[in-house]
């Protein structure tokens, strides 16, 4: 079993504040040279219009212009570089697995990847103008899952990288999502909006019990609401030739989950039952880019987290209620165990 850690970052204040905050948590971790040697890549892998991705921020997400600004004083880095790099504008993402379950008050989700990619960032933030989330980050300002102030939750789920066209990927969409959505009808509107880079799911769940996953491809959106749960192949007849070849796996999982959907299982069990292998949700397969990294439990009515990094984790309880209202959470890592030999690089 290896160990490795999640580090928690707390910010309040303005956009701004909170990019500058980011970036200087950055330079101070081993994930900044990771950054760095990626920038190389970046560069030679994808061009930006500057002008036509500050336009899409002023259109769908105006404030998270002002992060990037604060990321770039913080990094001592060119705006455009900032832009490019973290935008999730043209950028490729590499495959992920994931699972989610949306039922009885409860959003619970796997987040499955290659350990080489992991941040290891959970992020809880309290903007000035905007709505407030905690979530685990990924690109740096995007978000894996997470929930907002108003009860929103979002995950998503990768389908396919085949064909992408100009647009922005997962983890910023999920973040522009939770900074301006109050509802799964808005970020359904709002995800019919943006343009995608590539194909992925999105599960929605609100404070009202809403649930939905949003079918997303450069090519078209589908929306399925009141779904229970969610994994990794479109099952819409309009958008199902975006599919990988293989989805068996895939189809077997979503019938599992929706078995424990339909249990209705209470915050604790739906947390033991995503992050204990016996279960048949949390996967093991590291090397193929597919092993589960965290476990998250929602409760958007009541605004509670559960957190678990790795394998049969004890898990921390975020009371998000409690630190909106001023309380800062008494913790700065979280520590857990996979059975893999690969490698983290944020450590």
């Amino acid at each position: 079993m290896q160990r490795y850690y999640v580090d928690v970052i707390q910010g309040r204040g303005s956009y701004y504040d909170l990019g500058l905050l980011a970036g200087q948590q950055l330079k101070a971790s081993a994930l900044f040279s990771v950054h760095q040697n990626r920038r190389k890549k970046s560069i030679r892998s994808y061009e930006i219009d500057f002008q036509q991705v500050k336009e899409y921020f002023r259109t769908y997400a105006p404030v998270m212009w002002e992060e990037f600004e604060g990321l770039a004083e913080a990094l001592d880095w060119p705006l455009y570089d900032v832009v490019h790099e973290y935008s999730g504008f043209q950028a490729d993402d590499v495959n992920s697995g994931c699972s989610a379950m949306m039922s009885g008050g409860i959003f619970a989700r796997n987040y499955d990847f290659h350990p080489k990619t992991y941040e290891g960032r959970l992020l809880l933030w309290q903007p000035d103008h905007g709505y407030a989330s905690v979530g685990i980050s990924g690109r740096m300002v995007g978000r894996i899952d997470g929930m907002n102030e108003q009860g929103l939750v979002i995950g998503f789920h990768f389908v396919n990288r085949r064909r992408a066209e100009d647009g922005f990927t997962c983890s910023v969409i999920a973040r522009m999502v939770l900074d301006s959505c109050a509802t799964t009808e808005e970020a359904i509107s709002l995800l019919s909006a943006i343009p995608h880079r590539h194909s992925f799911n999105y599960s929605l769940y609100d404070a009202s019990l809403q649930s939905a996953v949003v079918e997303a491809s450069p090519r078209g959106i589908h929306v399925n609401r009141n779904a229970s749960a969610c994994a990794n192949h479109f099952s819409s007849e309009q958008l199902t030739t975006e599919n990988r070849y293989h989805t068996v796996e895939s189809n077997e999982r979503i019938r599992l989950l929706q078995q424990y959907a339909d249990a209705e299982l209470d915050a604790a069990r739906a947390y033991e039952t995503f992050n204990n292998p016996v279960h048949g949700i949390f996967k093991k397969k590291y090397s193929s880019w597919s092993g589960t990294l965290h476990t998250t439990v929602y409760d958007p009515q009541n605004l509670q987290v559960l957190v678990g990094i790795g394998e049969s984790a004890r898990p921390l309880p975020i009371d998000f209620k409690e630190w909106l209202a001023g309380n800062r959470l008494p913790v700065t890592r979280l520590f857990g165990e996979i059975d893999t030999a690969e490698k983290f690089v944020h450590m």
